[in-house]
């Protein structure tokens, strides 16, 4: 499986005349801070010094998790699907951050347990790639077979890549899962070298006695699997969803086609974790948008060695904070492709008289 997703570092010589590019404004160097550092990658990415996003797109994944009903969550599985139908419905916060920031967005319904009611017509592309309602309980054994985890992966990636083909160069990523925290923990603690307690939180709200139960179970399942050697997709399937398993091939496939990933929380960093190991290249496409309220966020980042755009306390999940960066990193291109240079503007570019 690891075969199909070779992912090329980016190529850096581009790298000096788009600093100079940047230089070259009527503003002192680096004043722009970190907007200069998303143009510039972003540049890196698309070999231009002129780069744009065409047709960028927010794509929830959805799935539900056998765990779920064992008390890893404070809200029943069947929220899953509710959500879904929200977010067809258009009145999630997704929706609204994404209209904002205006991006097409679809919802993939990866493995969700009940029926997804999907209306006649609805502004998000619905996609119907039900691997299996829900997986099977980590607890107890493996999420799911080898065979349903490379499947998973496949399919994310063929999505993309058809997204790709219709000219799409930037994506976000976002999950909806019952229960997926607790898979995120997990995959955490395996990939990552955390240990479980520092990085299980309170998900959707647990309170005290529900976070000691969390840890409990999750504990139980790490020790189903204590002595053995994994592999990273050994990892996915034993502990993850099906959602996070198809986001570990879309982020592998935008890699490759080159497209511009941008990461929002714990779940979703969780998936890049596991591509990430698949292929370390993975992360020269990546912005992360910001970290989470989640214990575990923090830690996966550090473990990554990359730093947040945004610190605001999310915990929503959904990719609200991937679609809140969006404007900037439109910012951060509108200011490499339409701010003056010294010269056009008149203005001297001498060290001493800007400023």
């Amino acid at each position: 499986m690891t075969n199909d997703f070779t992912v090329t570092s980016l190529e850096r010589d581009l790298g000096v005349a788009l600093q100079a590019r940047l230089d070259g404004r009527t503003k002192p160097p680096g004043s722009l801070g970190k907007l200069e550092a998303l143009a510039l990658q972003v540049g890196l990415i698309q070999q231009t010094i002129t780069p744009q996003l065409r047709h960028p797109r927010m794509v929830v994944f959805a799935g539900d998790h056998g765990a779920a009903n064992a008390g890893v969550s404070a809200f029943p599985q069947a929220v899953t699907a509710q959500m879904v139908a929200n977010f067809l419905a258009g009145g999630a916060a997704i929706n609204v951050l994404s209209r904002q920031a205006g991006l097409a967005m679809s919802v993939i319904d990866a493995g969700v347990a009940s029926p997804c009611k999907v209306p006649a017509s609805s502004e998000v592309e619905f996609i119907d790639a039900k691997v299996a309602h829900g997986t099977a309980n980590f607890i107890e054994e493996a999420a799911m077979s080898a065979s349903q985890c490379e499947a998973t992966m496949a399919t994310g990636a063929e999505l993309v890549c058809k997204w790709h083909l219709g000219g799409c160069n930037a994506i976000g990523f976002g999950e909806m899962g019952i229960g997926n925290t607790a898979s995120a923990s997990l995959i955490t603690h395996a990939l990552a070298d955390a240990p479980l307690a520092e990085v299980v939180g309170r998900g959707t709200g647990l309170d005290d006695a529900g976070l000691a139960r969390k840890r409990e179970l999750l504990g139980k399942a790490a020790a189903r699997v204590a002595g053995r050697s994994l592999s990273p997709l050994d990892v996915l399937a034993e502990f993850g969803g099906f959602e996070i398993a198809m986001m570990t091939g879309a982020y592998l496939a935008a890699a490759q086609s080159r497209m511009l990933i941008v990461v929002d929380g714990f779940i979703t960093n969780a998936a890049l974790l596991v591509a990430h190991a698949i292929e370390p290249a993975v992360l020269d496409y990546c912005v992360f948008a910001h970290c989470s309220a989640e214990p575990g966020h923090r830690r996966q980042m550090s473990y990554l060695g990359v730093q947040p755009l945004l610190e605001l306390d999310l915990r929503l999940g959904e990719g609200t904070g991937a679609a809140l960066v969006f404007p900037l990193i439109r910012s951060a291109l509108a200011l490499m492709n339409e701010m003056a240079g010294f010269a056009d503007a008149g203005v001297s570019g001498k060290i001493g008289d800007v400023g």
